[in-house]
């Protein structure tokens, strides 16, 4: 493996192939994923008429594949990563162009988008594994972070690059356009080294025995069980954040849509920011620490925005809150690969970021439901106010129980 050290993110991607490759890979397919995420959704609503299709469409594509969760960390941990990635990325590819084909009846589509997503839930865990082999450990937060501005980088660019492709190529022109982008991540994957998992002295076991072996994984272990329940507290408070941002701005701030949208924006622009911030700074710092600020900015950001009183300073707070969210993701990333031995690495990752998946849904629904009893300010203060003792929870307990080593 190699160690070599990095003074910021391009200097890292420029003397490291498989990195830099693996990078250019997600970005490609996340700006392909965003763009016909959109392309979807206008499909969607302009052939069913109703909200609940377009509902029922972002519930397949985000929030089923977490029930596989645990099933697709154990296939990035059975076989070589590299070559579950390139399969992942091939089955996208084909469900996209089926989809573009067809232009299917909205039963026949969820199922399509559903497999399109369960492929995409496999390929997370065994890319975010397959980091620890590409770069040496003082290199993680900078690769993490690099990985991180990239893919946020492109999810923000998709939207916009299908509102100038919808206009001449239609929904399936954009369709095959994601399609080529899975086509070309999975050529660039397939020049990265071999990935075998690390699973020396593991005992022959089932598909289902590996899965349940990463749940037990992470609950025996104190502090990834401190990580994921924080990680999940912290969601469940905060997911409801962007449909709160929209009603507090229509009811409660009286904003212009462009204004609402501007204030959807700022967690996105903050999120940038931080990832271009920890490329070059995040070794200066313990991990530990810059989780728990993670989780604590992200929170109190939502805290105070159910106190703002106009729309610059709800941007100026989401804004703040998205450095926050940037900094909770490295530090969560970098922090199980170092603490989680190769051969269970997809299995933790796939584990955590499924039941995040969940956390999310259950934001979605209690947030919902409480937006509709007290207001988007009293949502805000209350959700924030979770997130903040989630956070002081974590800060307590988990330092101690890592294995962090000081930055030198």
């Amino acid at each position: 493996m190699p160690d070599r050290s990095a003074s910021g993110a391009w200097a890292l991607l420029r003397g490291n192939a498989g990195l830099r490759r693996l990078t250019t890979a997600r970005i490609v397919s996340f700006a392909g994923d965003a763009l016909s995420l959109v392309a979807l959704m206008l499909h969607v609503a302009a052939t069913s008429g109703q909200a609940i299709a377009v509902a029922a469409l972002l519930l397949v594509g985000d929030v089923v594949p977490a029930v596989f969760a645990p099933v697709a960390g154990a296939l990035a941990d059975r076989f070589d990563r590299r070559r579950v990635m390139i399969g992942c990325e091939l089955v996208q590819g084909a469900a996209l162009l089926a989809i573009a084909a067809t232009l299917p009846p909205l039963p026949l589509l969820l199922v399509l988008v559903g497999v399109r997503a369960v492929a995409g839930q496999v390929f997370q865990p065994a890319s975010r594994a397959a980091v620890p082999a590409l770069v040496g450990p003082r290199d993680l937060e900078t690769a993490n972070a690099a990985l991180g501005f990239g893919t946020n980088g492109a999810e923000a660019l998709g939207p916009l690059l299908a509102a100038a492709l919808l206009p001449f190529l239609g929904v399936p022109g954009v369709l095959l356009v994601d399609a080529a982008s899975f086509g070309l991540s999975a050529l660039l994957i397939s020049r990265l080294p071999a990935l075998p998992p690390d699973r020396a002295g593991a005992a022959p076991t089932g598909l289902l025995a590996d899965a349940r072996a990463g749940l037990g994984y992470i609950w025996s272990r104190p502090a990834l069980r401190i990580i994921a329940l924080g990680f999940c507290a912290v969601v469940a408070a905060n997911g409801v954040d962007d449909v709160a941002l929209v009603v507090l701005g229509t009811d409660d701030l009286h904003a212009s849509d462009s204004a609402i949208a501007l204030m959807l924006a700022g967690v996105g622009v903050g999120l940038l920011a931080g990832y271009a911030l920890l490329v070059r700074g995040a070794r200066a710092a313990s991990t530990t620490v810059l989780l728990v600020a993670g989780f604590a900015v992200s929170s109190l950001g939502n805290l105070l925005t159910g106190l703002a009183w106009a729309v610059a300073v709800v941007i100026a707070l989401q804004t703040v809150r998205g450095l926050g969210v940037a900094a909770m993701d490295v530090a969560s990333n970098t922090l199980v690969q170092r603490l989680v031995p190769d051969g269970l690495l997809g299995r933790v990752f796939g584990n955590l970021y499924g039941a995040i998946g969940v956390s999310a849904a259950v934001s979605y629904i209690g947030g919902g439901l409480l937006l509709d009893a007290v207001g988007a300010p009293l949502t805000f203060v209350l959700a924030g106010a979770a997130g903040t003792v989630a956070s002081a929870a974590v800060a307590v307990t988990l330092p101690g129980r890592t294995r962090d080593p000081a930055p030198s």
